[in-house]
């Protein structure tokens, strides 16, 4: 990523798509603390941290931006969920709140998880290990819906989205509030702010897609980033992660 904070991700096998996004691993190789912010963008993260990676944090979905300290020689392994494993993985956790952090017990996903020491040897122990926890079929009807939401990066109205799976406003506000603690207009309008980093990070600091107008792009930016569009796109220090995470334009 820099030669302040090192990033390296790994994709999910198909058949664990639905549920993961991706496996990665971020260090600050240095010896100086590194400020930084932690962006919303509509995903669970579980970490693992500590020197044998037995203490295991549940991230619950962000709504506003988070101020941290990456202290030196700090080295962290995370997964990125899609929201849908919530109720396969972490049912005994739900609500999920948001920009909550809850401790799992050091052998959650299994006794021996502990034994990877790079991006490489991490994703391929979860890999196997999800693969064997997802036993439940996932539900169509919500695979449906978020992948409706996924594609269309979050700028579906609730209408439509409950026009096209066949479920009613009520009952996905339902779940979704019982699930990860928000309204689905909520995370849709997270997943909108996500889908806007690319085109700020090249420069174009005006709604590209699912914004009405310039006002509602730049409330959004500033309510979800802490900063005006200009700001982020400047991302002095490399301070926003998921913004210094992107591949290049």
């Amino acid at each position: 990523m820099t030669d302040r904070i090192q990033f390296e991700a790994v994709q999910p096998i198909a058949a664990l798509e639905p549920l993961v996004e991706s496996f990665w691993r971020l260090a600050n190789e240095t010896d100086d603390k590194k400020p930084a912010v932690i962006l919303p963008d509509g995903r669970l993260d579980v970490s693992f941290t500590s020197r044998n990676h037995q203490r295991i944090l549940l991230h619950g979905l962000e709504t506003q931006p988070s101020q941290v300290e990456i202290t030196p020689r700090f080295s962290m392994f995370c997964i990125s969920f899609r929201p849908l494993a919530a109720e396969y993985l972490f049912k005994s956790f739900l609500p999920i709140v948001p920009d909550s952090i809850s401790l799992l017990p050091a052998n959650y996903f299994n006794d021996t998880v502990n034994d990877f020491e790079n991006i490489g040897e991490f994703s391929g122990d979860l890999t196997e290990l999800l693969s064997k926890m997802l036993t439940a079929d996932v539900d169509p009807r919500k695979k449906r819906l978020f992948d409706l939401i996924y594609s269309s990066h979050g700028g579906m109205s609730v209408r439509a989205l409950s026009e096209n799976v066949g479920w009613s406003a009520r009952q996905m506000n339902r779940y979704f509030q019982d699930t990860f603690g928000m309204s689905l207009k909520t995370y849709c309008s997270v997943l909108r702010f996500r889908s806007s980093f690319g085109h700020i990070k090249s420069g174009k600091l005006f709604p590209k897609e699912n914004y009405a107008d310039q006002s509602h792009f730049i409330r959004d930016i500033r309510k979800f980033a802490g900063v005006v569009p200009k700001e982020l796109a400047k991302n002095t220090n490399d301070r926003f992660i998921q913004f210094s995470t992107l591949p290049p334009s």
